[in-house]
C-alpha cells in the first residue's frame, strides 16, 4: 500500500495519474504483473520513445519499479507496479486536526504468547535461535525489527497524552504484516485479529508468507528462503466504526472501548484461533518493503 499522509506530499503521483497513457499502463502492469517497454508499447500501440516520458513519470512518482534483465536482445527494462493499493488521507474542511503520533519498534512488545514457527531479529542477526519462544524476553529483542509466530499474540501499549478536556475521537494503526509460514508460501491464508485493551475490533485475513524476491528494506544477510515483505494496513476505529485500508472490518465504535484520559491504549495482533491458522510476521524500520515500524496515532477532539 501506497500511503499519502497530506495531499501536497501526493502532488508527484496525483501528476502521474493524470494521463490516460499512464493509466493505460498501471492497468496493463496490474493484469500482467510485470512486462518490459517493448510490451508495453506492443500493446499500447505506439513507439518505444513515446511511451518513455510515461515510464520516467510513473517511475519517479513511485507507482511502478523498474528492474533490468538480460533479455535475447541484450538488456531490458522491466516494469511492475511498486503496490497494489493507494490510500490518501483527507481531512474535510472543520475536522478535527488534533492529534499526536508515535512509533513503536516491532520487537517493544509489552506482553505475548507465542508458538512455533517463531523467532525475531534485528536488523544485524537472529535474536536467540529459530523457534525457541523463550527469546522472545530477550533484553535485546526491543530493537527487533521483524517478530513472527504460529499461534498467540503480540500487545503493544500506546501512550495516552490526552488531558483534561479533551476526548478521543479516533485511533489509527499502520504497520507492515504479513502470515507465518515455514520458509515463505505466497498463498498461505491467516486469519489475524485486532483488539484495543481486550476489545476486538476485527479480523483480516492476511493472503500469504510472501518471498521469492528480496524484501525492499531488508538487511543483506537475511537469508532469501524466509521470507521477505509483507502488506501495508492501516486500522482507523472511530465512531463510525473499524476500517482496514478504507474498508469496514466492524461494527465497533471508538465509543465501544470506552477509552478516557487515563485510558491504558493496548494495541494486540494476534492469530486467530477459529480460522485459518496461517501465523502472523510483524515487518519493522529495517525488513520489509517499507521503512517503518509500528505508528500509532491518536486524534481527539477539545471540549469547549
Amino acid at each position: 500500500m501506497i500511503h499519502i499522509k497530506d495531499l501536497r506530499s501526493g502532488l508527484n503521483i496525483f501528476k502521474a495519474l493524470s494521463s490516460e497513457i499512464r493509466i493505460e499502463i498501471l492497468e496493463l502492469l496490474a493484469t500482467h504483473n510485470s512486462l518490459n517497454l517493448n510490451e508495453i508499447a506492443e500493446k499500447l500501440g505506439l513507439t518505444n520513445g513515446a511511451i518513455t516520458m510515461h515510464i520516467k513519470k510513473l517511475e519517479e512518482s513511485g507507482l511502478i519499479d523498474i528492474t533490468t534483465a538480460v533479455g535475447k536482445h541484450g538488456l531490458q527494462k522491466i516494469c511492475y507496479l511498486n503496490d497494489d493499493m493507494l490510500t490518501v488521507e483527507l481531512h474535510r474542511e472543520g475536522a478535527s486536526r488534533n492529534l499526536y503520533e508515535v512509533e513503536i519498534k516491532v520487537g517493544h512488545y509489552t506482553d505475548y504468547r507465542v508458538e512455533p514457527t517463531c523467532g525475531l531479529a534485528t536488523k544485524d542477526s537472529i535474536i536467540g535461535e529459530f523457534d525457541n519462544p523463550s527469546y522472545f524476553a530477550h533484553p535485546e529483542r526491543i530493537n527487533a525489527g521483524i517478530v513472527w509466530l504460529t499461534r498467540g499474540y503480540l500487545e503493544y501499549r500506546i501512550p495516552n497524552y490526552l488531558k483534561p478536556r479533551q476526548r478521543f475521537s479516533e485511533l489509527q494503526f499502520i504497520f507492515e504484516i504479513g502470515s507465518e509460514a515455514p520458509s515463505y508460501n505466497n498463498d498461505y491464508p491467516s486469519d489475524i485479529v485486532y483488539s484495543v485493551n481486550n476489545k476486538e475490533v476485527g479480523i483480516w485475513t492476511s493472503p500469504g508468507d510472501f518471498g521469492g524476491e528480496k524484501g525492499k528494506v531488508a538487511p543483506k544477510w537475511w537469508p532469501p528462503h524466509l521470507n521477505q515483505y509483507g502488506l501495508l494496513k492501516m486500522i482507523r476505529i472511530n465512531e463510525n466504526g473499524t476500517f482496514i485500508d478504507g474498508i469496514r472490518l466492524s461494527q465497533t465504535t471508538i465509543n465501544d472501548i470506552e477509552l478516557h484520559q487515563n485510558s491504558d491504549i493496548r494495541f494486540r495482533i494476534g492469530v486467530c484461533e477459529t480460522g485459518k491458522i496461517g501465523g502472523l510476521t510483524i515487518y519493522g524500520a529495517h525488513f520489509g518493503n517499507y521503512k517503518q515500524d509500528l505508528i500509532a496515532r491518536v486524534l481527539y477532539d477539545v471540549i469547549e
